[in-house]
C-alpha cells in the first residue's frame, strides 16, 4: 500500500483531525495548515490547527491565522504534522501531558525537509523532496482525489510562493512551477495574494531605528564571509511581537561584498540561544552547519538551538570554525 493510499485510510476514518505546526510556524506551516483544513473541511471533517507559539504578526494577513489555537484539543481521532519531522521541534509541547494525546493516536507526517529521519511516533512519514510541504499536499490530493477548493488552492499557492521565495530559490523545480501554474488555473491570483502580503509588510515605525542599531553590530568573520549579530532577551520580548528582529538584519548582512553565510542569534532569557542561517547563491552550507550543531533545514536556509549552557562568545567561535570548514570544502564546486 502507498503511504498516499495510508494517508488517505487514516483521514477517511477520521472524524476530527489536528493539523500540528512545530515551534517556529512560517509561510510554509500555516499556508499548508490552511490549506488541509479547507480540503478536509470540504471532505466533512472537523479540523483543529494547533501551534505551540503565536502565530508572528508578519504571516497574519493570512485569513484564518486566527483559528489557529495553542491547546491540543481532547477529543480528535487523528493528527497531521506539516512542514517537520523533527521531534526536537515540539518542545513547548514536549513538556506538556497534552503531547501523550497525539502519540496515541494515528499521526501522519507530510514534510518537504529530507535531512529528517522522521518522526517515530508517526504512523506514515511522507517527507519528499519538494519547495515547499503544499507541493507534496497538492500531489497527494490529486493522487487520492481530493477536492481543492479556491481557498485551499491560495494558501498551497502562498505555501510554496513563502519558501521558493516567489519561484527564484535553488530548490525551485519543474514541478513546483507546474503546481502553481495549476493553482492559478484553479483561480488563485498571485497578485491579491502579494498585494495581501504586502500590507503587512508594512512596518511599525519604531523598527527602523532599532535595525540601524542592529547593522551596528553586525561582526564579519571568517576572513570577511560569515556576517552576524545578535538580539538579546530584552530586545526578543520588545521587538518580536511586531516583526522577527533577526530578518531585519539578516538580508543587508548577505549583500554585504564578500559575505557568504548570515547567521542571526537570539539569546534568550533562560540562557537558550537560537540561529538562523542564510547563504547566498552557490554556498550550499546551510543544513550541514545547523546540523553540526543540532538543528536542520535547507541548503541555503536553516537553523539551530543551543539549551546546554553555551556562552554565545563560544559559539560564535565554534560556528566561525565550522563555516570556515564548510566553506573550505565546497570550494569552487557551486
Amino acid at each position: 500500500m502507498s503511504d498516499y493510499k495510508k494517508i488517505n485510510d487514516i483521514i477517511s476514518s477520521s472524524k476530527n483531525i489536528v493539523v500540528l505546526q512545530a515551534d517556529n510556524p512560517d509561510g510554509d506551516s500555516l499556508g499548508s495548515s490552511l490549506a488541509l483544513e479547507a480540503i478536509l473541511s470540504e471532505m466533512g471533517k472537523t479540523v483543529h490547527m494547533v501551534c505551540a507559539i503565536d502565530i508572528p504578526s508578519y504571516l497574519r494577513y493570512l485569513q484564518g491565522w486566527d483559528r489557529v489555537q495553542k491547546e491540543i484539543p481532547q477529543n480528535f481521532d487523528a493528527t497531521i504534522i506539516v512542514d517537520n519531522s523533527s521531534e526536537s521541534l515540539f518542545e513547548n509541547f514536549e513538556a506538556q501531558s497534552s503531547f501523550a494525546w497525539i502519540k496515541s493516536k494515528p499521526v501522519i507526517v507530510i514534510d518537504h525537509h529530507m535531512q529528517s529521519g522522521g518522526i517515530s511516533f508517526a504512523d506514515v512519514n511522507v517527507i519528499e523532496e519538494a519547495v515547499a510541504t503544499s507541493e507534496i499536499i497538492y500531489k497527494i490530493a490529486v493522487d487520492q482525489g481530493w477536492p481543492i477548493p479556491l481557498d485551499a488552492g491560495e494558501m498551497m499557492a502562498v505555501s510554496i510562493m513563502s519558501d521558493s521565495v516567489g519561484l527564484v530559490s535553488d530548490s525551485t523545480s519543474p514541478a513546483s512551477i507546474r503546481v502553481i501554474a495549476d493553482l492559478v488555473e484553479l483561480g488563485v491570483s498571485l497578485a491579491k495574494l502579494d498585494a495581501n502580503r504586502r500590507k503587512l509588510m508594512l512596518r511599525d515605525p519604531i523598527l527602523l531605528p532599532f535595525k540601524g542599531d542592529l547593522l551596528k553590530r553586525v561582526e564579519l568573520s571568517a576572513d570577511g564571509r560569515l556576517g552576524s549579530v545578535v538580539v538579546t532577551w530584552d530586545e526578543i520580548a520588545k521587538y518580536s511581537p511586531l516583526y522577527n528582529p533577526t530578518m531585519l538584519a539578516i538580508d543587508d548582512i548577505r549583500m554585504t561584498a564578500g559575505v557568504d553565510v548570515a547567521i542571526g542569534y537570539k539569546l534568550y532569557k533562560d540562557g537558550k540561544i537560537t540561529a538562523k542561517i542564510r547563504t547566498n547563491y552557490g554556498k550550499t552550507i546551510a543544513s550541514d552547519l545547523a546540523s553540526h550543531f543540532g538543528g536542520g533545514g535547507h541548503k541555503y536556509a536553516a537553523g539551530f538551538k543551543i539549551t546546554n549552557g553555551t556562552k554565545m562568545e563560544y559559539l560564535k567561535k565554534q560556528v566561525e570554525q565550522k563555516t570556515t570548514e564548510l566553506l573550505d570544502a565546497l570550494g569552487d564546486d557551486e
